[in-house]
């Protein structure tokens, strides 16, 4: 039996091949967590948060990931958050759970993420300590045998794979179907793409990927997650399509009037990846409440200007 694109996203079960084929067919996104003057999870804001952005074309949205502040979340609290997010999205859009941290911790989440009905795992570098190949090696091969779906390693900060770890990994890993870029070598992904061909699926993960979309597209990564989609998807969506149309004039005016400012914007501090996404929820009516620490909000005085480069673009 033939499954359709549409069939794969109502699916109760995706098989790491349908997700690979979701992955690779469309923009991605990470939606924010929802916290409260507290810094406590916030459910209601959050199922209305994803509401809002199921219908805007996403292929596949990741749950407590990066922008959504995985590395800040208890275990106690990540069950509620992906629950919540597939319970909401359940036959609208697939969930990608986050998953990371020291690799028993990491499958305990893979683990509890699959139990709750998530699509697949996005796996984050394990944090702070160096390790050499053959311990990234372990690392990801552990994760990846301890469940049945389909996973995507981030490579990105102390999780940096070679060519021929990967291959090692694809070997021993079938589920291992997608590789996500978070670190914009181009000589490496050019490796990494000729040595693994067709075997993954490759998204661009760069903060505001959109940046790099076309030289991406051109390494042979022609997706890639969208921060941006937290606040602005319908220009987030207009992105993706001028990419995947060699549509450059689009682009170009994109990149002029919205990226490159609120590039100048987000770099000014350390951590306003996330938090520069946050003030944009604010900003158009889908607060999100504070980041949580070490991560710091945005000053007042950038979040005028934020709001202000929002209003050029009309209607987001």
């Amino acid at each position: 039996m033939i499954v359709t694109h549409a069939a794969l996203n109502h699916s109760p079960f995706m098989t790491p091949q349908d997700l690979k084929t979701i992955i690779g067919s469309g923009l991605l996104s990470f939606p924010v967590t929802d916290f409260d003057d507290h810094g406590n999870f916030r459910p209601a804001s959050y199922i209305e948060r994803l509401e809002w952005l199921a219908p805007y074309g996403a292929t596949a949205l990741f749950a407590a990931g990066g922008t959504g502040e995985f590395f800040s979340l208890s275990g106690d609290e990540y069950p509620a958050i992906i629950k919540t997010a597939v319970d909401t999205c359940r036959g609208k859009v697939p969930i990608i759970a986050g998953a990371g941290g020291n690799t028993r911790f990491a499958i305990a989440c893979a683990q509890e993420a699959e139990r709750l009905g998530a699509h697949g795992i996005l796996l984050l570098p394990h944090y702070l300590t160096e390790a050499g190949q053959e311990g990234l090696i372990a690392h990801v091969q552990a994760v990846c045998n301890s469940v049945q779906f389909g996973v995507i390693v981030y490579n990105r900060n102390v999780c940096k794979l070679t060519p021929d770890s990967l291959a090692i990994l694809a070997d021993r890993c079938p589920n291992l179907i997608g590789f996500k870029d978070g670190v914009g070598e181009i000589e490496a992904m050019v490796a990494i793409y000729q040595r693994m061909g067709s075997r993954f699926a490759y998204l661009g993960g760069l903060p505001t990927a959109e940046v790099y979309a076309a030289a991406y597209k051109a390494l042979g990564t022609p997706v890639y997650s969208s921060a941006v989609f937290n606040f602005i998807p319908k220009t987030a969506m207009q992105f993706y399509r001028a990419v995947a149309s060699d549509d450059s004039a689009t682009q170009n005016r994109l990149l002029h009037d919205f990226f490159m400012p609120y590039l100048a914007i987000r770099n000014r501090m350390q951590g306003y990846a996330v938090s520069i996404v946050k003030a944009g929820a604010r900003i158009v009516g889908h607060d999100a409440g504070p980041v949580r620490a070490p991560l710091t909000d945005l000053k007042p005085a950038e979040v005028e200007q934020l709001s202000a480069l929002i209003k050029t673009l009309g209607s987001q």
